[in-house]
């Protein structure tokens, strides 16, 4: 499964990152962005910043989707 955030979306809640921190992160400009390793999608984020769900992560990533108030996180199957 992949993962990328509408950043146009995003009410930066920062739920996602508390439910998911390996995924996701806030940034200084108060919006979420997901993050492949240690690298942070954010240039240019949105679709283009789409990652590939690390192995045992996809509860975590779905719930995250899940409970964003901002319905901005979408999960696409490989």
């Amino acid at each position: 499964m992949k993962v990328w955030i509408d950043q146009d979306l995003c009410t930066g809640d920062g739920l996602c990152e508390e439910i998911c921190p390996q995924v996701f992160t806030l940034q200084d400009d108060g919006l979420a962005y997901v993050k492949d390793g240690d690298k942070i999608m954010d240039d240019p984020g949105g679709a283009d910043g789409i990652v590939i769900i690390p192995d045992g992560l996809d509860d975590a990533v779905t719930e995250a989707s899940e409970e964003c108030p901002g319905e901005c996180i979408f999960i696409e199957a490989d």
